[in-house]
Parts: C-alpha cells; structure tokens; sequence
C-alpha cells in the first residue's frame, strides 16, 4: 500500500501567533460564542447544567458554521444525533479530553479516523473538528474548508475526510514544537486556528 504523503507544515513563529490573536480579538466577535461553548460543554460533561453535551455544542456550531445549516435541520432530532454519536465514543472522547495533541501517536491514528468519520457523517467535516475540539480542546484541532486547503489538504464529502484529519492533526504537532508559547496565550491550539483563520478563510494577515 502507498503510504500517504503529509503536505509540509508551514511553521509558525511565536510572533506570527501573537500577532493574529491581536487580529482575531480585533475583528473576530464570534469568539464570545467559542468561549461560552466551552464553559456549557465542560459544564455538560459534568452533567452540571440541564443541557445536553449536544445542545452544548450547537451554541457553538450554529454560529461558527452557520453555512452548513442553511442546508441541514437544526433541531431536536439533531440535537440528539450529535448526543448518540458522543455516547458512542464517550470513553475515547474522555481519554483524549486529558491529552496533549503532543502525546498523539501512530497507534492514535485509526481511533481518530474513525471517530472523525462517524461525527462528520452527523456534522459535515467542518463542524466535525469543531465538535471534537470542543470535547478535547487541547488535542483536536480546528479547521475549515479554507485552512485545510492552505495546508494542502483538500476536503472530500462527509464520511471520507477521517485520514485526511489525521493528516492535519500531524501537521499541528509540527507547528507547536515549532514553537514555545508563553503562558498569557491561549491553548496552543486555538492559537494556531487563529493564525489559520485570519491567513487563510479571512486573508487578514
């Protein structure tokens, strides 16, 4: 079997990051509803709130990918799609919660594939990263059409993009060894999406 070739990792500098977290907070106001989502869904988890870890993700989904739900329902039955395919995987999602991106290894890849897979089939391949970053905000990365593309990583329908996601998860473990953040930043990385977002889907820097 051919082994897949891993586009090269444009690496960021510190400076770059800092930058485009300057630019994010500047014009970026959608990064209230990340923040919120992330308290609701660690709240969830903790079954500390009478929302569900699927309503939880929605607040963040229907604002940060409203695109995709210009074509697919977002309701109850949605709602309890993204529940039952978070129950699936809770014992993996509760393992990779506690991880580092860092600690990812060849015997991570598989699981990873798989579990992209069955959200992207319930959420398109973009709310899928989103969705998993949520549940592990320090080892799933976030991405859209556009940044995969700026990583050479072109996006194929929902349920094919488990191994391309890999792939990119690789890529972010290049770009944070390239870099020691200080401790003021945010996650590394929702620092490097913000760098992605504001080069590569907004074409601020």
């Amino acid at each position: 079997m051919r082994t897949r070739k891993i586009p090269e990792p444009a690496l960021p500098t510190l400076d770059q990051l800092e930058k485009a977290r300057t630019c994010f907070e500047a014009y970026e106001p959608r990064d209230l509803f990340y923040r919120a989502a992330t308290e609701l869904v660690s709240l969830a988890l903790q079954g500390k709130t009478e929302l569900s870890v699927g309503e939880a993700i929605a607040v963040l989904l229907k604002s940060w990918n409203a695109q995709y739900y210009r074509f697919h329902g977002f309701n109850a039955q949605h709602f309890n799609a993204i529940d039952n395919v978070i129950a699936i995987h809770r014992a993996a999602l509760d393992a990779y919660r506690s991880r580092s991106i860092i600690s990812m290894n060849t015997e991570d890849s598989d699981t990873i594939g798989k579990l992209f897979k069955d959200f992207e089939l319930v959420l398109g391949p973009v709310g899928a990263a989103k969705a998993l970053h949520l549940l592990a905000p320090e080892f799933f990365p976030l991405w859209d059409r556009e940044i995969a593309k700026g990583h050479g990583i072109y996006l194929a329908n929902a349920g094919q993009n488990g191994s391309k996601y890999v792939d990119f998860m690789k890529i972010a473990v290049s770009q944070i060894q390239n870099v020691c953040p200080p401790s003021d930043l945010k996650t590394i990385l929702k620092c490097i999406d913000e760098l992605n977002y504001c080069r590569f889907t907004k074409g601020w820097i």
